[in-house]
């Protein structure tokens, strides 16, 4: 399948069923696309960073504006800007 095909899921539910597109990309295409928006940071420690994506480079280097720390769900500190290096194996969610 290639990066910019759509696959279709199918559900059932009380034997009728839809469709719904699901759409597939690079991950570069879904980082460009976040670039501003509310995230969440996750880091390999399992600390959480909520903030906007303010920018990314090839290494994954990670800077955010208006960001807060969690630890266990819980808020530790608050940040105006944030830079979260790269290797910390981060993944990023998209509010």
């Amino acid at each position: 399948m290639s990066d910019t095909a759509s696959a279709k899921v199918q559900q059932t539910a009380d034997s009728s069923s839809s469709e719904q597109q699901v759409k597939t990309g690079s991950p570069n295409d879904f980082l460009k696309s976040v670039i501003g928006k509310k995230v969440i940071v996750r880091l390999n420690s399992g600390i959480d960073y909520h903030g906007t994506l303010s920018c990314l480079d090839g290494y994954m280097n990670i800077a955010m504006e208006d960001t807060e720390e969690f630890v266990d769900g819980a808020l530790k500190s608050a940040y105006g800007d944030a830079f979260i290096r790269g290797n910390n194996g981060a993944h990023i969610f998209c509010l």
